[in-house]
């Protein structure tokens, strides 16, 4: 997918489409079902009155339970075996189950619709490592976040779907007959649409199943843990999941006891939930640039808190009156800031949540990718679940208001954040990169697929600016670890940055011997550890914009560690504030924001003909490249 292309044009495709209605349509009818049986129980004499609640609350229990049961056996399943087909197996079981459901309904059988429901739950629970671990080998890398928003669009939407659909439904004459008919008819398009989709290999045919749920579980969060990015990137979506059902939990009681208590109410916060997920999740690709970007997972969770928080204000200043409809609840302007803080809390959530689940879906193993999948999905059950238990200890045992309740939520995102973003530095660095390339600069770039997407290589740049690392740093999906000049690494302000992002010091051997050998085993260190490492030849910033002569220490990084290098040049920081042009870097005034800025890269050399003179030369001639 090019850049000029929008995530929508994967809908068109076959390697898509067929993926994305099969995950639409089981969203859509698991919900469909999961409400259905809720008002059966609440509304629908299903169950006594005074076991109404009881059976509530086993329904919910009854559908969450086989996360934490089967998802670590299904990630094992999905990983054995060809993915279409697995898919479309479960598809099948899912006819089956609604096949019984629908008989279910004409009986009056509780205790049957509550079966079903642990089955439905152990469908999905079957369904949801495959369906995420088959994207990566049907998409590009940089395909993965514009699908992922698909998907959650898809799904989020497709869950409004159900749960509206559910509601309409049930208030038909002859109600039990079109709910049946909608659950088999569902599943049958599901089943049909599953049927075009593309085969996925197994990631490892070889995988020896472990049965024991209980054993597996242990094993999969080690597997998940082994790559640390990865595994809090786990745990930071599971706290989007606590959130989430934190907040679509409590809106039936905030309609209830703020808001008027008509159940039009709850079908509009539930709107303004979903469309501002949607929203969120089809504007990640926007705002990374057809890339995992990371650095907009910061932006996704400030936006929470900030809304979140402002949300227990705008509850202070509401217009309602007993039984008011949807429409007269919108038209009284006091509550269109709730309404606004609602659906930019679940846009910023959609901003928050896809890239970290295209991190995961790239960077995980590919022979065991769908059982960190299954990991995922495992810990977002648990986090739904302690959501439910802090509800009921803040609401029910110390009685506290829910607009307090929200605030708290608020307050508490921005502790976790700030806990997730200490202990993997990356999130914090590539939110400044983000904030430099999409303020002061527009930054655009030319061949950066001939830098390896695994495995040891050295960058060389020219040297422009005090800014060039980040901009770099902002146009890879790879980390990079920069050889820098000691004193620019040391500088206030930006020294624990610096530290934060791995930099390398560096100085001349005169100035400081030890800095300068500590420096050369660094490097051949990362390099050995399989990194990329990015050096600027020239040794110090440019003071007239021509790039100046390429050191020989590149020569001996080389020498030591023998790996690819590639050229790579950088046009339209000499003049900004970070340059020496007319004076001393950052002691200038700026002249202008939003400059342009270009960067390139060239082939990759191998060891043995890397020179400083050449690699000089290749860089000028990529440089002069870009000012044509």
């Amino acid at each position: 997918m090019s850049q000029q292309q929008s995530q929508f044009a994967l809908l068109k495709s076959r390697r898509f489409l067929p993926y994305f209605a099969t995950q639409a349509l089981g969203a859509f009818n698991d919900n469909l079902f999961k409400n259905v049986l809720l008002l059966l129980i609440a509304f629908g004499g299903l169950a006594a009155q005074e076991e109404s609640a009881l059976y509530t609350n086993l329904a919910a229990g009854l559908f969450i339970l086989p996360f934490f049961l089967f998802s670590p056996i299904a990630g094992q399943i999905a990983d054995r075996h060809e993915k279409s087909q697995l898919i479309r197996l479960i598809k099948a079981l899912e006819v089956v189950i609604m096949g019984l459901a629908a008989t279910a309904l004409f009986l009056d059988s509780a205790v049957m619709l509550l079966a079903l429901l642990f089955l439905m739950g152990l469908q999905s629970a079957l369904f949801g490592p495959v369906k995420f671990a088959l994207l990566p080998q049907h998409l590009r890398a940089e395909e993965l976040v514009g699908g992922n928003a698909l998907v959650e669009m898809g799904t989020f939407l497709a869950i409004l779907g159900g749960t509206i659909a559910a509601g309409l439904l049930f208030g038909l004459e002859q109600s039990k007959s079109w709910i049946a008919a909608g659950l088999v008819l569902l599943a049958l398009l599901g089943y049909v649409s599953s049927r075009f989709i593309p085969q996925a290999k197994a990631n490892d045919p070889g995988l020896v199943i472990n049965w024991n749920p209980v054993s597996e579980i242990k094993h999969t969060i080690r597997k998940a843990k082994q790559t640390r990015s990865v595994y809090l990137s786990i745990l930071a979506i599971s706290w989007f999941w606590f959130l989430g059902a934190s907040y679509l939990t409590q809106f039936p009681n905030f309609a209830r006891d703020y808001l008027g208590g008509n159940t039009q109410i709850v079908t509009l916060l539930l709107t303004l939930f979903s469309l501002g997920v949607a929203l969120g999740s089809l504007l990640c690709e926007k705002l990374s640039g057809h890339k995992i970007e990371l650095g907009i997972v910061p932006i996704g969770s400030i936006g929470m808190s900030v809304f979140g928080i402002d949300l227990f204000f705008a509850c202070q200043q509401l217009r309602v009156t007993e039984g008011m409809s949807a429409m007269a609840f919108i038209g009284a302007q006091e509550n269109w800031r709730l309404m606004f803080d609602i659906a930019m809390i679940s846009a910023f959530g959609g901003i928050y949540v896809v890239p970290l689940q295209a991190l995961i879906q790239h960077r995980s193993d590919d022979r065991n990718r769908a059982q960190i999948i299954a990991a995922n999905n495992m810990l977002n059950a648990l986090l739904m679940v302690a959501s439910a238990v802090v509800s009921i200890l803040l609401l029910s045992v110390l009685k506290i208001s829910l607009p307090l309740y929200f605030l708290i939520l608020g307050v508490v995102n921005i502790v976790v954040a700030a806990h997730v973003y200490n202990q993997v530095p990356e999130f914090v660095l590539r939110f400044c990169t983000w904030m430099l390339s999409h303020t002061m600069y527009r930054v655009s770039h030319r061949d950066l697929e001939k830098i390896p997407d695994e495995g040891a290589a050295v960058l060389v740049c020219n040297h422009v600016s005090y800014v060039d690392a980040l901009i770099l740093a902002g146009c890879h999906h790879r980390p990079i670890r920069f050889v820098m000049d000691k004193s620019i690494a040391e500088m206030t302000g930006l020294k624990s940055f610096f530290k934060l992002a791995k930099t390398i010091a560096i100085c001349s051997p005169k100035q400081d011997p030890e800095t300068y050998e500590t420096a050369f085993r660094r490097i051949k260190e990362e390099l050995e550890g399989g990194h990329l490492v990015c050096i600027f030849p020239e040794g110090k910033l440019t003071k007239s914009g021509e790039i100046d002569e390429f050191k020989a220490g590149i020569e001996r990084i080389i020498q030591e560690t023998p790996v690819p290098v590639i050229p790579m040049a950088l046009e339209g920081l000499w003049g900004s504030l970070f340059s020496h042009k007319d004076g001393h870097a950052l002691t200038k005034r700026p002249k202008r924001f939003w400059s342009k800025v270009q960067v390139i890269a060239g082939d990759s050399l191998p060891p043995e003909e890397v020179t400083a003179p050449g690699l000089q030369r290749k860089v000028e001639s990529l440089k002069d490249s870009l000012a044509v």
